[in-house]
């Protein structure tokens, strides 16, 4: 039995040596992201046992990949190595105060040639909680139905379905993307949204708002991510506000939600109230702002532990 099982793609990221507009940087450092991914490896850090299902490029990126996450004691018996589709990259222009735009370069993702009727029932059902995003669907091909597959197998077993938008708008419009995820809503336990994203989805921005039409859907744990206001989260009748909790510096927002998300999912499976869940999600996703990269921010449960004053650390 595994904590949770997410599923979607891994990719190469080319992080940039220096920070400013991307034209004007000649090096770059290879690293590993995709927010799927990211969330497996934040919750293994935390002490989740977790698996990924994907396909890889059968090349040198989707091999390094596999032992990155294996290295992060990710299972990846589901992830496989695909011959003809080469595994996706990215590059990140990271501007000064910490924003970063990215350049995708994933037209022929390896996650295509996954099929619905090829998914292991039993590693789906052996998991407590499985995790997708809107990444998946948006790449193209069969995504979708593949997803809808996996939601169908989850429900058949009990297994929870954690869901975070994350709309990427360089890879669908808000009209394809506001069609297809409103259509994944109804099936969701865990809804990992930011208010952004709920604005483009139901034309609502305001967290009691989003909380009631999600409400009306079905969704008994709804979450929304604030950015720099916190949080706030609904979950057995009760609605709780989170403060934000200040960073110690931005240098890199990418990989804040993924980490923010692996927070929450420690603390739902560990039956904590909403209160501290969210408190924990909102101080690992300011813990992750502060390095650079996709997921080498995402910290271990007693770093968290020390960052809320719980521990002390003996530094020599």
């Amino acid at each position: 039995m595994r904590d949770v099982v997410s599923m979607g793609e891994a990719m190469v990221v080319f992080n940039p040596d220096t920070k400013g507009p991307m034209k004007f940087v000649n090096g770059f450092q290879k690293n590993i992201g995709g927010a799927e991914l990211n969330l497996a490896i934040g919750c293994s850090r935390l002490g989740l046992s977790t698996g990924f299902v994907s396909r890889l490029g059968n090349d040198e990126f989707g091999k390094s990949i596999r032992t990155f996450a294996r290295g992060e004691q990710v299972d990846t018996s589901e992830l496989k190595l695909v011959k003809g589709y080469p595994t996706s990259v990215y590059f990140k222009e990271i501007m000064e105060d910490g924003n970063v735009q990215t350049f995708y370069y994933r037209d022929k993702s390896p996650t295509l040639t996954m099929k619905p009727e090829e998914l292991n029932e039993s590693y789906i059902k052996n998991a407590r909680v499985l995790h997708i995003t809107g990444i998946f669907p948006a790449i193209g091909g069969d995504n979708l139905n593949v997803m809808m597959e996996a939601i169908r197998l989850a429900k058949k077993h009990g297994v929870k379905i954690s869901f975070d938008p994350n709309i990427r708008l360089k890879m669908w419009t808000k009209e394809e993307a506001r069609k297809v995820l409103l259509d994944i809503l109804p099936h969701v336990d865990i809804l990992l949204a930011g208010d952004e994203e709920m604005d483009i989805i139901i034309g609502e921005s305001d967290p009691e708002k989003i909380i009631e039409k999600t409400k009306e859907i079905g969704i008994p744990t709804i979450i929304v991510k604030r950015g720099e206001h916190g949080s706030a989260g609904y979950h057995q009748g009760q609605l709780i506000y989170a403060d934000p909790v200040k960073a110690t510096k931005v240098v890199d927002t990418v990989g804040a939600g993924d980490g923010f998300n692996a927070g929450f999912l420690y603390g739902y499976l560990h039956d904590w109230d909403l209160d501290r869940s969210l408190h924990f999600a909102n101080t690992i996703g300011s813990m992750v702002v502060s390095i650079t990269g996709d997921n080498e921010g995402l910290p271990y449960y007693e770093d968290v532990q020390e960052r809320l004053g719980e521990i002390e650390r003996v530094e020599r």
